[in-house]
């Protein structure tokens, strides 16, 4: 124990000695620079400036203004930091304060609700609308368990027109004799009437991969340069269905699902509807075909703003393709909003027209997969066609021409071990393959295609070309030039000479610019 407190007060009194040497060496520091040092200076500078000439006097007085003007910068910056920081928190403090108000008078404004529907409930039972605790009143005049009316208005203004508009109306679509066509006299008729009463002109080919993609998917992308009828075609399509295609324009400021859905506004307590919102609304009341067009769609990332329809049609079950509006549902909402959802119908498509130039975003393969590609490069031919009228069609009995199509055309084991023979050169020499949803648009596409006038080789063309080939854009395609001409001769050896023109123009268009 002894040993112990001797050694205590050894540390104590070691440890206090180095405190004060340290101490004391911190004073003796700054007494060595603003007094010993200072001294020196100035003995330097009086020695020195006696032999100074007019020159040096002048080159002084400057390079001491230059370090006055320095240091004077230095603390103004240092005092505009401060003043900064403080009104910055300041701001904040000013903030805070704000939204709380705002919270408090959203308070008063949901109590001075209550008390007007209040009074319009007294009114509308037929009494006096004055407003009574239960103590004032008297036993006959306390109500049992009635409840007063509320008069609100609902927070969705556009869609609430949707539910009048069709509140009498009967959504069964009624064909005539002449609307019950095949998938040819289709193609035929809508590249007759677009011509005879819009003056809008399409070849056969692009209208037929037009009706094989809605038959495969429910996005379609338009692509290809501007002004060679990618808008139209969709407003064309509406037209001749007796049903106006939606037309909404894209805007590059789009970054995720409320530009195209909409947002609740927690200050009015009203939804901020889109033009998009109320035409998908509006398709949940029809039978017919509809057309959503998102123009320009390329302008804002797909993948961000279209990201929720993006998955939802993934689902195998169209039961499912439930879009999320409000958290909860109120009585006031719109009858096909339910739980606050409303449930993508199979007999809407979304269309969108893409141009590749440096205004636009690069469409990732996550949207390209999910698509159904329709290039257009070119203006199609004039046609001559004779006065054409459109078609009443529902969507249970198009959906009925691409099912008996699937069946009727559908791809042989023959062609199968072609496309495995394909696809299994692809991924040796390129690193690319099908996939398996790539090949399951294929067995749509393509007997669909077939349906409308095509053979089955032009179709596996058409959507190779623009459904796998695509791919090889991301690749460094200057090295791989001998692994393209031998696709080139694998093309023509499993489907003839210059057969697949669309892949074999393709190809050699990436050879050439790479």
């Amino acid at each position: 124990m002894r040993e112990w407190a001797m050694y205590y007060v050894d540390f104590l009194r070691q440890f206090f000695s180095n405190l004060w040497a340290f101490i004391k060496t911190i004073f003796q520091a700054l007494i060595d620079l603003f007094y010993t040092n200072a001294i020196d200076y100035l003995n330097q500078f009086v020695q020195r400036t006696a032999r100074f000439t007019v020159v040096d006097w002048l080159a002084y007085v400057l390079v001491f203004l230059i370090n006055i003007a320095f240091i004077t910068l230095f603390v103004l910056r240092i005092i505009q930091a401060i003043k900064k920081s403080k009104r910055f928190r300041a701001k904040k403090i000013e903030k805070v304060e704000l939204l709380e108000e705002i919270e408090n008078l959203n308070y008063k404004i949901e109590e001075l609700v209550q008390e007007k529907n209040q009074i319009l409930g007294m009114k509308v039972s037929g009494k006096a609308p004055t407003l009574k605790t239960s103590e004032d009143l008297s036993e006959e005049e306390k109500p049992v368990d009635e409840k007063p009316k509320v008069i609100t208005d609902s927070r969705f203004v556009k869609l609430i027109n949707v539910d009048e508009k069709y509140e009498n109306d009967i959504s069964t679509v009624n064909m005539n004799q002449d609307d019950f066509l095949s998938l040819p006299q289709l193609v035929e008729r809508f590249i007759n009437f677009s011509a005879s009463q819009l003056h809008l002109y399409y070849d056969t080919k692009v209208i037929s991969a037009f009706f094989a993609g809605l038959a495969t998917t429910k996005i379609m992308i338009l692509e290809g340069i501007s002004g060679t009828g990618k808008t139209s075609l969709p407003y064309a399509m509406g037209k001749f269905f007796g049903n106006d295609a939606a037309i909404c324009s894209v805007q590059p400021s789009w970054r995720d699902r409320q530009e195209i859905l909409g947002y609740l506004n927690e200050f009015t307590k009203k939804f901020n509807e889109t033009d998009f919102i109320k035409a998908l609304y509006e398709t949940t009341y029809r039978d017919d075909l509809n057309f959503i067009v998102l123009d320009e769609m390329n302008l804002a990332r797909i993948e961000y703003y279209f990201a929720e329809f993006l998955s939802i049609m993934e689902m195998p079950d169209a039961s499912e393709w439930k879009i999320d509006i409000v958290p909860e549902s109120l009585p006031s909402d719109p009858k096909n909003l339910i739980n606050g959802k409303i449930l993508v119908p199979q007999n809407v498509w979304f269309i969108g027209t893409a141009n590749k130039d440096d205004s636009t975003f690069t469409i990732t393969d996550k949207v390209y997969d999910r698509a159904t590609v329709i290039e257009m490069n070119a203006r199609a031919k004039l046609v001559d066609a004779p006065f054409t009228h459109g078609v009443t069609m529902s969507f249970d009995y198009l959906d009925n021409l691409f099912q008996s199509a699937e069946k009727d055309y559908a791809l042989n084991t023959k062609a199968l071990d072609t496309l495995q023979k394909l696809d299994a050169f692809i991924i040796d020499n390129l690193k690319v393959t099908f996939g398996n949803r790539i090949m399951k648009q294929l067995k749509t596409f393509v007997p669909v295609y077939v349906a409308c006038g095509g053979s089955e080789t032009a179709g596996i063309d058409y959507f190779v070309c623009h459904k796998v080939l695509r791919k090889f854009e991301a690749l460094n395609l200057s090295f791989l030039h001998k692994e393209l001409n031998d696709l080139i001769t694998l093309l023509d050896k499993l489907y003839g000479k210059n057969q697949c023109t669309e892949c074999i123009n393709y190809i050699k268009d990436l050879i050439k610019n790479s």
